[in-house]
């Protein structure tokens, strides 16, 4: 069993900086694929960014590339997405996801086998 404990959410404007945090635990964390995901309320929730076990390959969805960026530290099991330039339509719930079974990284919420809570991020105009 895998356990996420995201952090590092908040309410900040618009053209502002936030990092978040995912810290893991129950796995070894050099063997899990790691992933960020976000839902607005109404809205389905989608893809923002991945990475590989090794950290060597990311993926980030169209609407954050060059805004936002994955990185992970697998001496400290933590995964993080800093997310600069933010705009309102970033606002969501953000999720840290893993998995465990698959090569490569994944873009598709059901192929990801556990999550985190999710923390709330907030941009205000």
């Amino acid at each position: 069993q895998v356990q996420l404990v995201e952090s590092g959410g908040g309410l900040v404007q618009a053209g502002g900086s936030l990092r978040l945090s995912c810290a893991a635990s129950g796995r070894s964390f050099s063997s899990l694929a790691m992933g960020w995901f976000r839902q607005a309320p109404a809205k389905e929730r989608e893809f923002v960014a991945g990475i590989s076990r090794s950290g060597t390959v990311t993926y980030s969805a169209d609407s954050v590339k060059g805004r936002f960026t994955i990185s992970r530290a697998n001496g400290k099991n933590t995964v993080y997405l800093q997310m600069n330039s933010l705009k309102p339509e970033d606002t969501a719930v953000y999720y840290c996801a893993a998995e465990i079974h698959v090569p490569g990284v994944l873009r598709s919420p059901a192929g990801y086998d556990y999550w985190g809570q999710g923390t709330q991020v907030t941009v205000s105009s």
